[in-house]
């Protein structure tokens, strides 16, 4: 079965972000308590209880994202990176947030990732472009 890519406007990025916070928060909470207990336990985390729910919980909050039409992609845990898909002067690009920012800001090329971050053009905030 195929699905649809959702596009993102940034206004309509901008409108998620609350729930897309609140759930980035919970994963990298999540996240960092398997940190924790696994240096507890000394490595021993495959007989872990709690690191097992905790992981489940966190494929959970993963899902919901790709839900809402977006992605997790800081793949450490460490800093809370979503892209949402976009379309800017024609081309498919990621809309890109960071956990410490407060406001959507940035593009990149789907090729391109994080480091080639730029500056989403202003008129793509106004809605009646689209």
């Amino acid at each position: 079965m195929t699905t649809e890519t959702k596009h993102f406007t940034p206004a309509e990025a901008r409108k998620t972000l609350p729930l897309v916070r609140n759930i980035v928060r919970d994963i990298l909470q999540a996240t960092r308590e398997m940190r924790l207990i696994a240096e507890e336990v000394e490595g021993k985390v495959e007989e872990d209880e709690r690191i097992k729910k905790l992981a489940d919980d966190v494929t959970g909050f993963l899902e919901e994202l790709e839900e809402i039409g977006c992605y997790y992609k800081d793949t450490n845990f460490q800093i809370g990176l979503v892209d949402f898909p976009a379309v800017i002067d024609g081309e498919e690009v990621y809309l890109c947030w960071r956990s410490d920012e407060e406001d959507i800001k940035y593009f990149h090329g789907i090729d391109a990732g994080y480091a080639g971050r730029r500056l989403i053009p202003p008129q793509y905030f106004e809605e009646s472009i689209f």
